[in-house]
C-alpha cells in the first residue's frame, strides 16, 4: 500500500466538508487526502484507557442520514416516575423490583436477558435453581429494555456488588454486557440464544446445552479473553466509544448490515445478511482512507471496507481471519479493497475458500504461500486508527453504530473474564 508521500490510486478525492464543520473533522478528510500532518493533529489514540468513554453527542444525530433509529441510545428514554431510568430489574416471577436489592450474605450472581429472545419464566427459574443447588443466594434479574440494551442493567447488577453476570440475548445483547464489564474482573457467562453468538461461537461453548452454561457460573473455570473498544469520531466533531467483542468494521460491512431486513433476520437468522448484501454491493463505492497501525507507518488506500477482529470466526463456519485469536492480546485487521468484478471475487475466494478450506490442509497451506492478492491484506497489531471523509457507516459485533470520520479501535488483553463449563478445551483459543 502506499505511503502518504508515494503515488496513490485513482481513488477520489475526500469530497469537502462543511465550512462550519468542526475544527477535527476538517482535519479528518484533510488526512484521508493524503495529509500526515492532519493525521497526527487529530489523533484519537490519545489518552485512553480500558473503560468506554460516554461523552457522546446526541444519539438522534447518529441515526442520519437515513432518520432511523438503529440503537436503543438513539431514543430519548422512556422513562416516568413509574419507570424511572433505562435499567430495569423484576424478581423471579418476572414483577418489577427495585432497583436496590437487599445485600446478600452469600456470592449472588445477576442475570440480564433479553426476554424477546428467551424464554423468560423458565430462564429465570433454572437459573434461581442451580444458584441455589450451589449454595449462591438469589440471582437478580434485569430485562433489557428499548432503552437499555444491556450495558446499564449490568452496570446497576455492579453497584450490586454481584460475583458474577450470566447474559442470554442475541450478539447486540452480549456486546452490551461485556463492555460494561470490560476490566471489572467479574466474570461473564453466555448462556446461548438469538440469531448470532458470535462469542459464544469462537469460545465453542455449547450452544444447545444451556444447564452446561449456567453450571458454568457456579462450578466452572474462569478464562481471561482480549476484549476491544472502538473510539469513534462522528460528523459533528463529538467522540464516544463502545466495546466490541467479536469485530468492529467501517465502510461496506456495516451498510450490509444497515440493509438487512429486520423481518427476514428474524424469519432465517443470519442468512438474512446474503440479502443485505445483494443490496449493499449494486451501488458500492470505494472511499479513501489513512491509516495507522500502532507503532507502524501511515498508509492511503482505497478501501470498500475494513474489519476489526478480536477472533476470526463467521456464522457458517467461514473464517474470516483464520490466525485471529481472542486470547493473544492482538488486534487482527482485514482491509478490502477489491477492483472489479474480478477483485469481488478474490475477496470471495479469500475468505470463504483459502480461509475456510485450504488453510485446513498442508498442501492448501502452500498454495497460499504463493499466491499473491492485493483484494484483502490482512494486519495485526495492538491497535488501529483511521480517518476518512465524508463520514462512513460503522458497526460493532453486528449493530449499526450510525457513521463516523474517524476510527480508532484496541484490544483490552485480557480485559473480560468468562465463566466456562469445567474441563472446557481452550486450546484452540
Amino acid at each position: 500500500m502506499a505511503a502518504p508521500d508515494e503515488p496513490r490510486d485513482d481513488a477520489e478525492s475526500p469530497e469537502n466538508v462543511p465550512s462550519d464543520a468542526p475544527a477535527e473533522v476538517k482535519a479528518d478528510a484533510a488526512a484521508a487526502d493524503g495529509s500526515s500532518e492532519h493525521f497526527e493533529s487529530a489523533r484519537l489514540a490519545d489518552d485512553t484507557d480500558d473503560h468506554p468513554r460516554k461523552d457522546a453527542p446526541h444519539p438522534k444525530d447518529a441515526a442520519e442520514p437515513d432518520d432511523v433509529i438503529h440503537q436503543p441510545e438513539d431514543i430519548d428514554p422512556d422513562s416516568s416516575a413509574d419507570l424511572p431510568g433505562k435499567a430495569q430489574r423484576v424478581d423471579a416471577e418476572g414483577s418489577e423490583a427495585s432497583m436496590d436489592a437487599e445485600r446478600a450474605e452469600a456470592k449472588r450472581a445477576a442475570l440480564v436477558y433479553n426476554p424477546t429472545k428467551v424464554d423468560p419464566e423458565t430462564l429465570r427459574a433454572r437459573v434461581a435453581e442451580l444458584a441455589a443447588a450451589a449454595g449462591w443466594a438469589e440471582p437478580l434479574f434485569y430485562e433489557t429494555t428499548v432503552d437499555d440494551l444491556g450495558d446499564d442493567a449490568t452496570r446497576a447488577a455492579l453497584d450490586e456488588k454481584v460475583d458474577a453476570v450470566l447474559v442470554a440475548g442475541g450478539d447486540g445483547t452480549v456486546r452490551a454486557v461485556a463492555e460494561a464489564l470490560t476490566s471489572t474482573g467479574v466474570p461473564l457467562t453466555i448462556v446461548p440464544s438469538g440469531t448470532g453468538n458470535l462469542l459464544a461461537r469462537n469460545l465453542n461453548l455449547p450452544l444447545a446445552d444451556t444447564d452446561a452454561m449456567i453450571r458454568a457460573t457456579f462450578e466452572g473455570d474462569i478464562r481471561s479473553i482480549d476484549t476491544g473498544l472502538a473510539r469513534i469520531r462522528r460528523a459533528d466533531g463529538g467522540v464516544e466509544e463502545h466495546g466490541f467483542s467479536v469485530m468492529a468494521g467501517i465502510g461496506l460491512d456495516a451498510a450490509m448490515i444497515q440493509n438487512t431486513r429486520d423481518d427476514l433476520k428474524k424469519q432465517v437468522g443470519w442468512v438474512a445478511y446474503v440479502d443485505g448484501a445483494a443490496r449493499s454491493l449494486v451501488g458500492a463505492k470505494p472511499f479513501r482512507v489513512m491509516y495507522q497501525l500502532n507503532g507502524h507507518r501511515l498508509h492511503s488506500a482505497k478501501v470498500h471496507s475494513v474489519l476489526f477482529a478480536n477472533c476470526g470466526a463467521l456464522q457458517g463456519g467461514v473464517a474470516l481471519i483464520p490466525d485471529a485469536s481472542i486470547a493473544d492480546g492482538r488486534l487482527d485487521v482485514a482491509v478490502l479493497q477489491p477492483t472489479g468484478v474480478w477483485g469481488w471475487l478474490g475477496v470471495w475466494r479469500s475468505i470463504v475458500w483459502d480461509n475456510s478450506v485450504l488453510r485446513k490442509f498442508r498442501a492448501g497451506r502452500r498454495v497460499l504461500e504463493r499466491r499473491k492478492d492485493s483484494s484483502v491484506r490482512y494486519l495485526r497489531g495492538t491497535g488501529i486508527e483511521l480517518a476518512t471523509a465524508p463520514a462512513q457507516p460503522i458497526e460493532l459485533d453486528g449493530d449499526e453504530f450510525g457513521e463516523a470520520t474517524r476510527i480508532y479501535t484496541r484490544i483490552v488483553a485480557g480485559g473480560l473474564i468468562v465463566a466456562l463449563p469445567k474441563g472446557h478445551d481452550t486450546s484452540s483459543l
